[in-house]
């Protein structure tokens, strides 16, 4: 009995620790110190007794963004930097404004799962599987289709009708952070080497070099 006890408890232990991707609340709730310069993964709490409605609320998220830039694109984030109260609940909010044929580039989001709802226009949406397959999953959505980016795949959504376009998305994690692939690759600071950049790619180092000048 007491060698089945230690093995349920082991096995709890590791179930909670899959799940648990970003840690559970212990109280009612943690709403995020934005003034602290305190180091924890996450952010500090705030003290409950100075907690206020307006924590819990975040205004503006009807009003459409700015898309004239050359992807087309803009982005409204609700996350904990904007809703203090999102601290330790593992949600957050991003609201996407795309001009005719815009796009939201390739990126990742290494902390969250992603899943978009189409309020205005048609959207083609999709996400590539990992190695070895690398399969491209794809479709285009129309108003109050429902699509999923699972954690961590390199993903993108293009607005293919001649309208404006609008979207929103919620994801697992109070800060899903984001790698948008072409400016990490070709933009970074300081920047990758010509020679492992176009080995890579199998291209020549001039090639490289009109790439990193767009970013």
């Amino acid at each position: 009995m007491e060698s089945q006890l230690v093995a349920f408890c082991l096995l709890a232990m590791t179930c909670t620790l899959a799940m648990a991707f970003e840690p559970s609340p212990l109280q009612d709730f943690c709403v995020a110190d934005l003034t602290s310069s305190a180091r924890v993964n996450g952010l500090v709490c705030m003290d409950s007794k100075l907690v206020q409605a307006e924590h819990f609320t975040y205004s503006g998220l009807h009003l459409a963004g700015n898309t004239s830039n050359p992807l087309g694109f803009s982005v409204n984030p609700v996350t904990v930097a904007q809703l203090p109260g999102l601290n330790t609940l593992g949600i957050a909010l991003v609201r996407f404004d795309y001009a005719p044929w815009g796009l939201a580039p390739l990126h990742v989001h290494p902390r969250a799962t992603e899943i978009i709802t189409v309020l205005e226009g048609s959207i083609q949406v999709g996400f590539v599987t990992s190695n070895p397959d690398n399969k491209l999953i794809s479709k285009v959505l129309q108003k109050g289709d429902v699509f999923v980016f699972p954690m961590g795949l390199v993903h993108f959504q293009r607005n293919v009708g001649y309208g404006n376009a609008v979207s929103i998305s919620a994801v697992s994690s109070q800060n899903p952070g984001i790698v948008i692939v072409a400016s990490s690759v070709f933009g970074s600071v300081p920047g990758i080497d010509d020679d492992v950049l176009a080995k890579a790619f199998q291209v020549d180092k001039s090639t490289i070099d009109r790439l990193k000048a767009q970013f």
